[in-house]
């Protein structure tokens, strides 16, 4: 009899221990931020779930689906690694200082990009007119914002001021309609508040509201730049190299300018180096092990040549690593939330 107690006993216990323990994890779902052309980045991303998902597999995580969704602003892709409806978020570093409070995400890896061919502190060194190249060979993991106006009357001042090597005053900028993106943004918001601080003593948010217009990414700010609905726009280094074709095209959706990019518009502004964008992980979703096997798949993707299928008609995406050229990611390296120090004191000044 005691041997028949002992073993109920026993029963209920391991059925009640195995009841309390954390349902086995089917699904991952990966976020991705607005900054890109929503066309753009939907083709790339498209790819993503199944070759994810089998690089999983090979390291020892069997999912049933991985699935890929576009937030609808940086904001509400911090917030929802913050929730754990997220599992991993394609965020700059502005998000992930905003959201992470240490406990709730993590910073798993870090971008890398070709170093480009143009990397001045003045701005009047970037308008030579000619385009803006990478090199591959040497991988970097910071960026700049860049300041960039096109043909618009105020828009001409501004370089004008700059090519004669003058500066740019705080009441010159009363008047100038600036695009913008998300206030997390490190490119378009942050960072050039920042540099705003220090020359000024002022940030984007002390101009005239009606001025300050959120464009929606960075093709949005080369479209508006292009209309002159908008006469300076903020973003990262090499964003006009991404519209330069759209620029000049004439199809629909093509901004039909005469000239390139590159003549029609000038650098009159550029910030202090921006560590680069992350991959981030929920920690209330993704335990250590999870997020280690999540690094090595992204590393493992950005480096892989096999040709994507179906083929993408319009030759944008060839390979695995293209899908990552939505955000001109070439690389990713290992992280530590501590990398990411400057921006949270830059979003302490920006956003309070």
């Amino acid at each position: 009899m005691k041997k028949i107690v002992l073993f109920v006993l026993t029963f209920v216990f391991i059925v009640s221990l195995s009841s309390c323990q954390p349902a086995e994890k089917t699904n991952l779902s990966v976020f991705f931020v607005p900054s890109r052309d929503n066309a753009t980045l939907v083709k790339g991303i498209s790819y993503l779930p199944s070759l994810l998902k089998a690089e999983m597999s090979d390291l020892g995580y069997d999912f049933e689906t991985v699935s890929v969704y576009v937030g609808t602003s940086y904001e509400a892709v911090g917030e929802a690694l913050d929730a754990g409806t997220a599992d991993i978020g394609f965020i700059p570093g502005g998000t992930y200082a905003v959201y992470a409070d240490g406990k709730n995400m993590d910073v798993a890896l870090t971008a890398t990009r070709g170093g480009l061919s143009k990397d001045f502190v003045d701005a009047k060194d970037w308008n030579d007119g000619q385009a803006t190249t990478s090199n591959s060979a040497t991988q970097v993991n910071f960026y700049r914002s860049i300041g960039i106006v096109g043909q618009s009357v105020k828009g001409r001042a501004l370089a004008a001021t700059i090519n004669g090597g003058g500066e740019i005053t705080w009441e010159d900028l009363q008047t100038v309609k600036i695009g913008v993106q998300s206030v997390t943004s490190s490119s378009g918001r942050v960072y050039p508040s920042l540099l705003f601080n220090d020359l000024y003593g002022h940030t984007l948010a002390d101009l005239p509201t009606a001025n300050i217009i959120l464009v929606s990414g960075y093709g949005g700010a080369a479209s508006a730049l292009a209309a002159g609905t908008i006469d300076l726009a903020f973003g990262y280094a090499d964003f006009r190299r991404d519209y330069a074709d759209e620029w000049i095209g004439t199809d629909e959706g093509d901004y039909a300018q005469d000239n390139t990019i590159w003549e029609d518009t000038d650098v009159v502004f550029v910030t202090d180096k921006i560590y680069n964008d992350t991959i981030t992980v929920s920690k209330k979703t993704v335990d250590d092990d999870l997020q280690a096997a999540i690094e090595q798949a992204f590393i493992n993707l950005v480096a892989d040549t096999t040709p994507l299928s179906p083929v993408d008609s319009s030759g944008y995406f060839v390979t695995t690593k293209d899908i990552f050229k939505v955000y001109s990611h070439e690389g990713y390296v290992i992280a530590d939330d501590s990398d990411y120090d400057l921006e949270r004191a830059a979003a302490e000044i920006v956003n309070g």
